[in-house]
């Protein structure tokens, strides 16, 4: 039975309104154009999210004069890339255990892969003068049960093999960084997280590819590919144009892409984010978190939370 009061969550919710919380604002770039007529590229990239936008910038990057064209069925960063809470782990595994359980004799590999990745991010961002409030924080990870704090005590000594600097915090110390009565135990690691604003880094990525000479249009689902001829350009279609590429890169990920093949290996993971109202100093200060921690609870079902 739950302890909370008949229509308590409707009133608190009372006031709330669904939207976009990075980018509900009104300092985003306009729309780009839609896809009108025929044209010719080297590559085209279908998606542009955060890996769609990446791939067609270092595409240009690495060829001058690489015909890139990117197409967007929405605006750019429309899906998971603006709908997230601004958490950029260097983990390519999800966690170290996740990670031992499914690629032990790689996960040396991968995890040196992972921080190369962030670093590079952070490295391309400054490159191209994206201002996306890319900073890191250490990360916080906190027991609010006591089988959660045994959990968290076995994973120090795997933390420490694989070189993040970790610590255990007893119901104190925890609490002394953030004062949340359901803290049991925690553990900080001081390395592999970042913060970002996940809109501005989706503007300024689309910004960069564009200053490189990419082609990006917006409003242009793609409904089919098919290849011209034996080894000629493939065609893809969207509903007003068609793009004769060399070659065809697909980033739309949960999304159905036009291909059938990639769908088998793709589940959706759904995320529910919410934002309070903005803190007043007096809420701020009884609450603590002066070190901006990025924080996740140990349950199954975890919750996860930062600062904006």
């Amino acid at each position: 039975m739950s302890s909370v009061p008949e229509g308590a969550v409707d009133t608190a919710l009372g006031a709330s309104r669904p939207a976009v919380f990075w980018t509900d604002r009104d300092d985003g770039p306009g729309p780009a154009p839609s896809l009108r007529g025929g044209g010719h590229a080297d590559l085209t990239v279908v998606g542009g999210g955060f890996t769609g936008l990446w791939a067609a910038v270092q595409a240009a990057e690495e060829a001058p004069g690489r015909r890139v064209v990117l197409l967007e069925a929405q605006r750019c960063g429309f899906g998971a890339s603006s709908r997230n809470g601004g958490f950029c782990d260097a983990s390519l595994t999800h966690g170290l255990a996740n990670g031992l359980a499914h690629w032990p004799d790689e996960l040396d590999t991968l995890v040196r892969l992972g921080r190369e990745n962030l670093d590079a991010l952070e490295a391309s961002v400054a490159r191209h003068h994206i201002v996306a409030d890319v900073h890191r924080v250490p990360e916080l990870s906190v027991a609010t049960e006591p089988w959660q704090h045994d959990e968290l005590v076995e994973g120090l000594a795997r933390h420490r093999a694989h070189g993040d600097d970790v610590e255990l915090l007893d119901r104190r110390q925890v609490r002394d960084r953030v004062a949340s009565p359901t803290y049991v135990a925690g553990v900080v690691r001081r390395n592999d997280l970042a913060l970002v604003d996940p809109a501005r880094l989706g503007w300024g990525l689309r910004a960069a590819a564009e200053s490189l000479g990419v082609e990006v249009f917006e409003q242009s689902p793609v409904v089919a590919l098919r290849r011209e001829r034996g080894d000629g350009p493939v065609a893809v279609r969207t509903a007003d144009g068609t793009v004769l590429s060399d070659r065809v890169l697909l980033a739309t990920n949960a999304y159905r892409g036009p291909e059938r093949r990639p769908r088998r290996y793709v589940i959706p993971v759904y995320d529910h984010v919410l934002v309070t109202e903005p803190l007043t100093a007096e809420q701020r200060a009884s609450v603590g978190w002066a070190g901006g921690e990025g924080i996740a609870d140990s349950a199954n079902q975890f919750h996860y939370y930062r600062l904006t």
